[in-house]
């Protein structure tokens, strides 16, 4: 089947539709100096990764802006920015994930911080892309849990995790996306994901926790459609190359 839709979100539900298995790479702009890029860019472009997600929970440096245009400069790797707040945002990038925070109860982040942005993120001319952003116990709290003031979903309980998911799916989301957090000891677990894959039809990321390429293609086989790696990689940058060869496979795996 040949892929011809335009736009990021166009391509994702195209690959989804025929097993094809995405890989993007999570940089931090609060851990990732403009002398690092270069080097980072280039493990990213050999390895073919397929996306690069910009942003963070925190990200209390101001070169996000100078960080997405020099990492566009030299790189044709589309630059979605995964924003913690309102404030990380930059009409440099190729597109948004929206996020709302749909695992919590916390107001500002399921719809407040929205509307205050909602203005800003029109003007920006980003390709935006509504997401159920899902938190999931990973084992130790993360900086998501704690800046979010929200109690992550139980791991174990996965009716809740799917009919989170589905109220997302139904409220029109156009992605679910579920993190146990950057550094998490524990990935999601697989069961987890076969459940809310088997019940969506919307794509689905899954990051946080994700170590070594063995757990990347379990999450994959388990019906995650975009795998996200982040602390990993900024610990050990030679690992981009397994990671974009095993999540890339894994899909040729699924769909035959």
């Amino acid at each position: 089947m040949q892929l011809n839709h335009t736009g990021i979100y166009a391509k994702w539900v195209d690959r989804k539709s025929i097993g094809q298995k995405s890989f993007a790479v999570l940089v931090d702009p609060d851990k990732t100096s403009s002398d690092q890029v270069p080097e980072l860019i280039a493990r990213a472009e050999a390895a073919r990764v397929d996306y690069l997600l910009v942003g963070g929970s925190l990200v209390v440096s101001t070169h996000l802006d100078a960080l997405v245009r020099q990492i566009k400069s030299i790189s044709s790797i589309p630059v979605i920015l995964f924003p913690g707040s309102p404030s990380q945002l930059t009409p440099a990038a190729d597109a948004l994930l929206y996020l709302s925070l749909i695992s919590g109860r916390n107001p500002e982040l399921l719809i407040g911080q929205h509307v205050i942005s909602a203005p800003q993120v029109r003007q920006s001319g980003l390709e935006v892309i509504s997401t159920g952003y899902m938190v999931i116990d990973g084992g130790a709290p993360t900086t998501v849990s704690y800046i979010s003031n929200a109690n992550p979903l139980p791991a174990n309980k996965t009716e809740i995790a799917v009919c989170t998911a589905l109220a997302g799916e139904m409220l029109g989301m156009k992605l679910i996306y579920m993190d146990a957090g950057s550094g998490a000891p524990n990935p999601v677990p697989g069961k987890l994901i076969e459940a809310v894959a088997k019940h969506i039809q919307i794509p689905l990321i899954v990051g946080g926790g994700i170590t070594n390429p063995d757990k990347a293609i379990a999450q994959c086989r388990a019906g995650a459609d975009i795998i996200v790696v982040g602390n990993a990689i900024e610990k050990d940058p030679s690992l981009i190359k397994e990671m974009s060869a095993a999540i890339h496979a894994s899909g040729k795996i699924t769909a035959g």
